[in-house]
């Protein structure tokens, strides 16, 4: 028996490597999409959505471990701001992304998913207020004054809109990769409960689409573009 445990838990865990890796370079793909909100020279990405569902399948360590992976690839290849850019990468994907996760460890259910994804623009926002107060003076150059002007009116209105689309593409999104990995059989069964053909939450879609929608016309208005 104690062979057949080792056998499932070497099976398991080149499983997680093997999925975690996935989604990763998935995160990496989406990072190259950064659409420019006109908020100072702050840019939406979606990758945190992919970390999100490696969090919510394997927990808040797996969330660090893709920040930390994916936060060095944008280093060397897409970032100019070098450190800088990986710190406060590390520090935005896992203030959100660990936050929800470990409330979903506890509570895995919709609702849990949706208080998981709230608690994590809660403590996100106030975390990266104070992190471009310390960080962006120093890279960017500008006094630690202006960027304090700044907290309010251009960080704060960015965290709330990229939270809130990060959280409602997570809640459309993650059933359906979830399920998509559990058909391919890359996660371990005795874990993973059959697939059930089940519906999606209507509710649910709907409050996710009038929120991207709302994020999208506020970015679009804060542009001028309407």
């Amino acid at each position: 028996m104690s062979g057949e445990r080792i056998q499932s838990s070497k099976r398991w865990d080149t499983k997680k490597i093997t999925v975690l890796a996935m989604l990763t370079a998935l995160a990496f793909l989406v990072a190259l999409v950064r659409i420019p909100t006109g908020l100072f020279i702050l840019r939406y990405e979606a990758k945190d959505v992919i970390i999100v569902i490696g969090g919510f399948i394997f927990g808040p360590l797996a969330v660090v471990a893709m920040s930390v992976v994916l936060s060095l690839l944008e280093m060397i290849f897409l970032s100019e701001t070098a450190w800088f850019g990986f710190l406060m990468n590390v520090i935005a994907t896992c203030s959100f992304a660990c936050t929800a996760s470990i409330i979903y460890k506890k509570w895995r259910t919709l609702l849990g998913a949706a208080v998981g994804l709230v608690a994590g623009i809660v403590v996100n926002v106030p975390v990266m207020l104070l992190w471009n107060y310390l960080i962006v003076p120093i890279y960017q150059g500008f006094p630690r004054e202006a960027v304090a002007s700044m907290l309010v009116p251009v960080f704060l209105p960015f965290n709330l809109i990229k939270g809130g689309l990060n959280a409602a593409m997570v809640m459309l999104v993650y059933k359906p990769i979830r399920t998509a990995l559990d058909k391919s059989r890359l996660l371990p069964g005795s874990d993973t409960p059959a697939p059930r053909k089940t519906k999606m939450n209507i509710g649910v879609l709907l409050a996710s689409i009038f929120v991207i929608a709302t994020c999208v016309l506020f970015i679009l208005s804060w542009r001028g573009v309407i």
